[in-house]
């Protein structure tokens, strides 16, 4: 019978298809099966405690959230996310499927359904959210050793950087070759990227995705991060997304554009028909400044992320909002009134993009649903004044899950789960004794 999965699968003679799913941190799970067997079987069942993994591969006892039986989950291909692999030797599809219980309903814990849990919010109300990803990266030389620092990789003139470089564009040619690749790559995996700059690190990279539909956006960001390391690899490099992957560079965040349009007019409801900001565009300005502080292993979650949110070096300490203001956590680009938007400068790279997305929505549509009211904008430095986000990933998990609101939108089965999951790794990172403690307690304590 004919589907449009089975007509892209014939029609790109694709002999295996790559059935994944985003578990809580962004990480691809599921199985690779032959062409025909995908088709006959039609969906995919894997355990529904396989969304519990640790960034390290660990589970926290997932009985309270799976059920003491860890039974399967049902996962189903949605057509609308099948692609060709690019960089596969032979053809190769890779799918995206939706994480379901027995009875049909979604599954709370899997990513993409708590994505659609926010959206479903908006579109009670009648609208549509935007968005538009800026996602920085670095390009780092490869190394074996996790005690070792990382250092920038060698390029074409032979040298790796040794200082600043950005918006250089002979420090983007310098790996020419790659970037020639993953742009072949991105095209023919339609991820949608548009603009790539070099970035203030040594070796740091950032492309700019076009705006679009918030789920769409997150998978194209989740098929992305792998696209970039599977070229990095054919190169010889390494490509991270970590927070912070470097003592002396800055952090790499994945800044999120957002706008609110009419579902029927199409109208930005940030503006009013005079062009000037609405009273919706503040209120979402407020959700974002009541609840990002709270909710914050959404957008930092890991040890390494909280590196990254220090003053002066390109990344916000705090959720105050300004006019075209880069110091602060929320900055208002410089529009036309249709295309008035807000920019959430506190995610880093690291993040889930689903779990970002979802919760910076959830955020802005709390202020909305609430009418809070934001704060006045920031004219000046915004690093000059008080840190007013965690300082770490402990006191973060504290903070979201005592926050009633968030727990509401996102579900609370979710957050707790979620809360487990970076309980765990903290635990784990928390027996590692560093080499910092080694160099300065060994003999002199």
């Amino acid at each position: 019978m004919s589907s449009p999965l089975h007509d892209f699968l014939t029609t790109n003679k694709i002999n295996e298809v790559e059935c994944v799913i985003p578990d809580m941190t962004g990480i691809a799970r599921g199985k690779i099966l032959p062409r025909d067997l995908f088709i006959s079987a039609g969906e995919m069942r894997i355990p529904k405690s396989v969304l519990l993994n640790t960034v390290n591969g660990q589970q926290p006892d997932n009985g309270p959230f799976v059920g003491d039986t860890d039974p399967d989950m049902v996962c189903i291909p949605d057509a609308a996310t099948v692609r060709v692999v690019p960089w596969a030797a032979e053809p190769v599809a890779v799918v995206i499927h939706d994480c379901q219980e027995w009875d049909g309903s979604p599954v709370q814990l899997a990513p993409r359904n708590v994505l659609r849990r926010v959206l479903a919010l908006y579109a009670e109300r009648g609208w549509q959210p935007v968005v538009a990803p800026e996602m920085e990266f670095y390009l780092v030389a490869r190394q074996q050793n996790p005690h070792e620092p990382l250092h920038p990789p060698i390029g074409r003139t032979g040298k790796a950087e040794a200082g600043r470089q950005s918006y250089s564009i002979d420090a983007v040619n310098d790996f020419d070759p790659f970037f020639m690749e993953l742009s072949s790559f991105c095209e023919l995996h339609k991820l949608g990227v548009e603009t790539l700059i070099h970035e203030a690190g040594a070796g740091q990279m950032e492309i700019n995705f076009s705006h679009g539909e918030p789920l769409d956006l997150a998978d194209r960001v989740f098929l992305f991060k792998r696209t970039v390391r599977e070229t990095a690899l054919r190169h010889g490099i390494f490509a991270t997304f970590m927070a912070k992957p470097m003592e002396m560079e800055p952090g790499s965040a994945m800044h999120i554009h957002q706008s609110i349009l009419d579902a029927e007019t199409g109208r930005n409801i940030f503006s009013l028909e005079d062009g000037t900001p609405s009273p919706l565009f503040y209120n979402f300005i407020a959700g974002l400044q009541t609840y990002i502080p709270q909710s914050m292993p959404m957008f930092a979650p890991y040890v390494n992320s909280y590196r990254r949110l220090a003053p002066f070096i390109s990344a916000p300490i705090n959720v105050r909002w300004g006019m075209d203001n880069r110091t602060c956590g929320i900055r208002v680009p410089k529009s036309t009134p249709v295309a008035r938007r807000v920019e959430n400068r506190v995610p880093g790279v690291d993040v889930n993009p689903y779990l970002a997305m979802a919760t910076n929505l959830a955020c802005g549509y709390l202020g909305i649903r609430d009418q809070l009211q934001a704060t006045e904008a920031t004219t000046d430095s915004a690093w000059s004044g008080r840190h007013e986000l965690p300082r770490h990933l402990e006191d973060a998990i504290e903070a979201m899950r005592a926050c009633d609101p968030i727990r509401e939108v996102l579900g609370t089965g979710f957050v707790d789960a979620f809360c487990a999951v970076k309980e765990l790794e903290f635990a784990t990172y928390n027996r590692v004794i560093s080499s910092w403690e080694r160099e300065h307690l060994l003999l002199l304590v």
